[in-house]
C-alpha cells in the first residue's frame, strides 16, 4: 500500500514537469509552423487580403484560434485564380472551400458505406447514388454557414489577374451538425439510406478533418 501511495505521490510531482515540457514543444512546434507558412507567403508573393492587420498578426492569432480548440478546431482553404474582381475572386474562394468540405464528406461516407455495408460492393455504390449526390450538395450548404473565416491572401498575375487562398477554421461539433442536417434531408432521396438509416447515420458522425487543396 505506501509503494502505490508513493507511485501516485511521485506521478502527482512529475506532472506539471510533463506539461511544461509538452506545453514547450508545441510552442516551438507552432513558431516552426509560423516562420514556415510566412516565409512561404513571402516568397509567393502573398499578401494580406481585405484587412487593417498585418499578415504576420492574422496568421499568429489563426494559429492561436487552432490551437485552444485542439481537436475540435481545424483548418480548410478555399483557393481560386484567374480572376480580376477581387470580390468575385473572395467570394469564389468561400464557395469553393465549401464545396472542398462537401465533396471529402461525401467521399468519407461513400468509403464506408461501401467497406461496410455490403457484400457487393459495386451494387451497393449504385444503389446509393442518389443519397451521395443529395449528401454531398446539402453538405456544401449546411456548413457554408459554419466556415469562421480567419484570413485571405492575394497575389497579382503578370496577366493583371489576381489568385487568392482564404483560410477558415471549422469547429467539429459544429461540423457535425451540419452533416447531420444535411444527411437528415438527403435521407428522402434514398431508399438505400432509408434502408440502412442507422449505419449511414453513424457514418455521418465520424469526425474527420478535410485536407485543404493548393
Amino acid at each position: 500500500m505506501k509503494k502505490i501511495i508513493m507511485f501516485l505521490m511521485a506521478f502527482c510531482l512529475m506532472m506539471p514537469v510533463v506539461n511544461a515540457q509538452n506545453s514547450k514543444a508545441l510552442s516551438k512546434a507552432l513558431k516552426k509552423e509560423y516562420k514556415t507558412k510566412m516565409k512561404e507567403f513571402k516568397k509567393g508573393g502573398w499578401k494580406l487580403y481585405g484587412s487593417t492587420r498585418s499578415l504576420d498578426v492574422v496568421l499568429l492569432t489563426h494559429y492561436e484560434k487552432l490551437n485552444k480548440d485542439g481537436e475540435e478546431a481545424y483548418e480548410i482553404m478555399g483557393t481560386c485564380s484567374q480572376f480580376k474582381s477581387k470580390n468575385v475572386g473572395h467570394q469564389t474562394c468561400v464557395t469553393n472551400a465549401a464545396n472542398l468540405y462537401a465533396q471529402q464528406a461525401g467521399r468519407k461516407v461513400k468509403g464506408r458505406i461501401v467497406s461496410d455495408l455490403a457484400g457487393n460492393a459495386d451494387d451497393v455504390a449504385a444503389e446509393f447514388d442518389h443519397f451521395y449526390a443529395a449528401y454531398e450538395s446539402l453538405v456544401e450548404k449546411e456548413i457554408n454557414g459554419e466556415l469562421q473565416e480567419s484570413f485571405s491572401v492575394i497575389k497579382e498575375n503578370k496577366d493583371g489577374t489576381f489568385e487568392m487562398q482564404t483560410f477558415f477554421i471549422i469547429n467539429e461539433s459544429a461540423a457535425t451538425r451540419a452533416r447531420i442536417r444535411a444527411y437528415e434531408n438527403a435521407l428522402k432521396e434514398s431508399e438505400a439510406a432509408q434502408k440502412y438509416a442507422q449505419k449511414v447515420s453513424d457514418f455521418v458522425r465520424e469526425g474527420f478533418e478535410p485536407k485543404s487543396e493548393n
